[in-house]
């Protein structure tokens, strides 16, 4: 039985991809950026290439409705973070000793 991974290559998320082309567009090359990442310099040229074309073919500046989308999204996301840190910050707490003065 075939391996399917062998057979559709590995894949890649999109904020992982996002920060591939990231290193690429503060300078790195292609090569040092596949090197590093343990990924081909095929596929991070094409991630490169695909996010040069789409901001070409973006009009400049965001719509206000995406946005507001988006700032929504990234409000939520921090509500979630601020959440888990309130927990992680209740357990570590209840460990310790109530007055350390004494």
């Amino acid at each position: 039985m075939e391996n399917n991974k062998s057979r559709h290559g590995r894949r890649y998320d999109w904020e992982f991809k996002q920060s591939a082309i990231a290193l690429v567009q503060e300078g790195r090359t292609i090569t040092e950026v596949g090197r590093d990442l343990g990924v081909s310099t095929c596929s991070v040229s094409r991630w490169v290439q695909a996010a040069t074309q789409r901001a070409a073919t973006r009009p400049q500046g965001r719509a206000p409705a995406d946005e507001l989308r988006h700032l929504r999204q990234e409000n939520e996301y921090l509500r979630r973070q601020r959440d888990i840190l309130k927990k992680a910050l209740g357990i570590l707490s209840a460990g310790m000793p109530g007055d350390v003065s004494r």
